[in-house]
């Protein structure tokens, strides 16, 4: 007797893949930065990439196997990633400087759309986290 098939909700690998999405872009956007523009990471930079490179790999094989379990690998470093950007937003417009090494992590040196790059590293692991979350309350 042939066991049934396990049905996946719709949409899974589409929220998986736009989360695979947003993350290579943000990838893809602080190399630029770095490499293009020239700037030097503050040490809270290079905390939230070590956060975010993963992502692009792990989000991307999930979304291909529609593996929403993923979330259990995916939000803890996501939430991580998330909080660091936040306190570094926060430090951007609370402080004037910061004394967590050479690059000062209060100094807004770049902005795109208004949006300082701690804002969009903000922006990126939230929209990270809700579609992965979405994902994995979807999977029933």
């Amino acid at each position: 007797m042939s066991q049934p098939s396990r049905t996946v909700p719709l949409g899974t690998r589409q929220l998986l893949g736009f989360a695979t999405l947003v993350a290579a872009v943000a990838t893809a956007g602080s190399l630029y930065f770095s490499l293009g523009v020239g700037l030097t990471p503050c040490r809270l930079c290079w905390y939230q990439r070590i956060l975010m490179y993963p992502l692009v790999v792990v989000l991307g094989v999930a979304a291909f196997e529609r593996r929403a379990e993923v979330a259990r690998t995916v939000l803890p470093l996501a939430v991580l990633g998330g909080s660091i950007s936040a306190y570094h937003s926060w430090l951007q417009v609370s402080q004037s400087s910061c004394g967590l090494g050479a690059v000062s992590c209060s100094a807004v040196v770049y902005r795109v759309v208004g949006f300082s790059i701690p804002n969009l590293a903000l922006m990126a692991f939230s929209l990270v986290v809700a579609s992965v979350g979405l994902a994995w309350w979807q999977r029933g």
